[in-house]
């Protein structure tokens, strides 16, 4: 473990950070490369297309556009692809081929159709790597107690390369911070004898920038990163994007995490376009506007792990709203502040509210992704993302026609749809047995479950009074072709457990454990195993109210092989003794699990020795 994450965590984040950094270079600098003159626009700019003037900066949205569309409209199918064939990393790989080849091709085209062309190729690239590399970031989290802040390292580094990729792709074109003319390079002596001496415009050094991210980016990903374990057999027949709740009331949770996402992704994107606009109006230069453009980015770097990991320990919900009660005003101001240095403090802001909303969003997906979803489900928060990069520039070179301050008043306004929509469809699933219980310090002192509310003569924090309450199920495994394997049943919070649930009437506990395999495996052929039961408790609060809850676990055998999702969780898997130790999200449930499986081994033994 590095930074707390799984190593080839950190080694996607790292690959992702050389490859946004070359690509952001190009938001920069592909504006300024056609404005230069290098690119024919001759009938087209001034032109009309239904009704409406073609203007350069129009014509220069396009080109940004384009990537952002053809990126995110691919991201579904490649997402959804590579939970069918369980292939992630060959898909990365093709996409940064697909990307450096394109980004290559720069230097050698000279008419503004062809740069659209090259820009497509790239946004294709971007299609195999975005989603897929996210859905490995999910894949790689052992538990949902670690995707917050896996995707808040992830989302770190490849903004440090998002980030200040901007800042210094002026300074490569113009060949230092402040310069304003695009500089030519001599390459030295060191190089090839067949490229020693050549002449290198900025722009050029600029797009082998990109091209050498993609580069960076492929060798970490093939040396560093693997496919996790097969999910294709887990994955169910329908991972089309659902707009209706799974209950068939309001929204689903995800697709409305894809609109807030599309919608900030929109307000960020907003600004790319206006470079020539802004810099007249705040009398500044080129790379203050990378420094302004970048303040989002940094802010986002400065903030994503620490709001990843509190997500995880107090829930998306909060930060989700937070960011998007911050977005309003700081997209706003932009619209009307005349001071590059207030400029740079409301797009900073708005990296705030940002880095807020980003990483909680993508680990609340994660969450609710099914077992083999996971391409699926993040694909709609990256083709989101993507799509909103792609219109913004768009909008902004329609709307600032009709004064400075509409495009960011019409993204504040998108930013208040979010919030209200947020806010009424969007539930945190975080916690334990229940939705709604808050999971609280069970162990004081040497006072086993209770919980902090008082303190004792000893100075330690105990709870007065509590409820108690008992809970019992199984451990059930089947033996598949000599290979014993455990049932895991994934809660709506998130915890993978096995079946349980509370004694009803005067039920005994070997009856109580029978029921609840029943009912919530739909198993119906199995028997308890004699000899075997453990327990483990913990306290939460429920309806005001705390609770020292116990769970008794005894052994099952099924005889049969399959079992059935009930409406009490979210997803199932059999899976080996390693593979469930790893999964179980819990300490008690997980130390229960080890003693049954020795069990079972000398049981096993014991038998043979007979």
């Amino acid at each position: 473990m590095v930074l707390g994450v799984d190593r080839r965590v950190l080694a996607l984040a790292m690959a992702r950070m050389a490859d946004a950094l070359g690509n952001s270079f190009l938001i920069i600098v592909l504006p300024l490369y056609i404005a230069s003159g290098e690119i024919s626009l001759v009938g087209i700019v001034d032109g009309r297309l239904l009704g409406f003037r073609l203007t350069e900066e129009f014509l220069i949205g396009v080109v940004l556009s384009l990537f952002g569309f053809l990126n995110s409209f691919g991201q579904p199918f490649t997402g959804r692809l590579s939970d069918r064939t369980n292939r992630r990393k060959l898909y990365i790989l093709v996409g940064l081929v697909i990307f450096a080849l394109a980004s290559a091709a720069y230097p050698f085209v000279t008419s503004y159709w062809s740069v659209v062309l090259v820009r497509g190729l790239q946004g294709l690239g971007a299609a195999f790597t975005v989603p897929v590399t996210v859905a490995l970031v999910n894949d790689y989290a052992a538990s949902d107690r670690e995707r917050g802040g896996n995707f808040g390292v992830f989302n770190t580094f490849r903004l440090i390369g998002f980030g200040f990729g901007p800042v210094v792709a002026g300074a490569v074109v113009t060949g230092g911070f402040g310069a304003d003319r695009v500089v030519t390079y001599v390459l030295p002596a060191w190089f090839p004898a067949a490229l020693a001496g050549l002449r290198v415009s900025g722009f050029d050094a600029a797009f082998g920038v990109a091209v050498l991210g993609a580069v960076v980016s492929f060798v970490l990903v093939a040396l560093l990163v693997n496919d996790p374990e097969s999910t294709e057999a887990d994955a169910g027949e329908d991972l089309s994007i659902a707009v209706l709740g799974r209950d068939g009331n309001g929204l689903d949770p995800v697709f409305v995490l894809g609109v807030g996402t599309l919608f900030m992704a929109l307000t960020i994107a907003l600004y790319a376009t206006l470079q020539e606009t802004i810099n007249a109006r705040l009398g500044q230069g080129s790379t203050l506007f990378g420094l302004q453009f970048s303040a989002v980015v940094i802010a986002n770097v400065l903030l994503q792990v620490p709001v990843g990991r509190w997500s995880d320990e107090y829930g998306r919900r909060p930060f989700l709203l937070a960011g998007f009660v911050i977005l309003i005003p700081s997209v706003f101001a932009q619209g009307v502040v005349t001071d590059p240095l207030l400029m740079l403090g409301a797009r900073f802001l708005q990296g705030i509210a940002v880095a807020c909303v980003f990483a909680p969003s993508l680990a609340l997906a994660g969450d609710l992704a099914l077992e083999g979803e996971s391409g699926t489900q993040l694909s709609i928060l990256t083709m989101a993302f993507g799509l909103g990069v792609a219109i913004g520039p768009l909008v902004s070179g329609f709307l600032v026609s009709f004064g400075f301050v509409v495009p960011f008043a019409f993204g504040a306004g998108l930013s208040v749809v979010a919030l209200t929509l947020v806010f009424t469809e969007v539930q945190c699933p975080d916690g334990h047995d229940d939705p709604c219980e808050t999971v609280l310090t069970a162990w004081s002192g040497s006072v086993p479950g209770r919980a902090v509310s008082d303190t004792d003569l000893n100075g330690r924090e105990v709870i007065l009074c509590m409820i108690e309450a008992t809970s019992a199920g199984a451990i059930l495994f089947r033996d598949t072709r000599g290979r014993r394997e455990y049932l895991l049943l994934k809660s709506r919070p998130g915890d993978w457990e096995f079946p349980k649930g509370g004694v009803e009437g005067e039920e005994e506990l070997q009856q109580t454990a029978i029921r609840e395999v029943k009912e919530e495996a739909g198993i119906e052929e199995f028997r308890l195993i004699d000899g075997f039961r453990e327990d483990y408790d913990y306290v939460f609060e429920a309806n005001g109210n705390t609770i020292h809850k116990t769970v008794h676990l005894f052994i099952a055998r099924s005889f049969e092989a399959s079992a059935e999702l009930s409406n009490e969780h979210r997803d199932l898997q059999w899976r080996d003794y390693e593979q469930a130790v790893n999964t179980i999200t819990q300490d008690g449930p997980r130390e229960i699990l080890r003693e049954a499986h020795e069990f079972l081994d000398e049981a096993l033994e014991a038998d043979e020795a007979e």
